[in-house]
């Protein structure tokens, strides 16, 4: 039974996976269906976390809207995830930012990943 369950999930991974750390700040292209009509909506924003493997991995999404915190999670091998496209790397040292949901401005930034 475990073999028929991995093979099917091996079957919905996308073969070319897109490359993230924690605190990066990335760009999540994702479809939405409005109607019949099918658009692509950005989401920009914060790295939180990320979970799970294989075809369940996920990971969450942070940015501030008109001042309120926004937290968005994505599958990684939804085919309703267009691409993930990274804007800058970021330097932090744990695996789950959750502070950053209790700091607000200046102090929410992550510091970017200088090489």
């Amino acid at each position: 039974m475990n073999d028929i369950i991995k093979n099917i999930e091996a079957a919905q991974l996308k073969e070319e996976a897109p490359q993230f750390h924690v605190g990066d700040t990335v760009k999540v292209y994702g479809k939405i269906k409005e109607g019949n009509r099918e658009r692509i909506q950005v989401f920009e924003g914060t790295v939180l976390k990320k979970q799970g493997g294989g075809a369940r991995e996920t990971f969450t999404v942070r940015k501030s809207s008109n001042g309120v915190g926004v937290e968005k999670t994505w599958p990684l091998h939804s085919p309703n995830v267009e691409r993930v496209e990274v804007v800058r790397r970021g330097k932090v040292r744990r695996a789950k930012l959750y502070y950053l949901r209790d700091r607000v401005g200046k102090r929410a930034k992550v510091k970017e990943l200088v090489k």
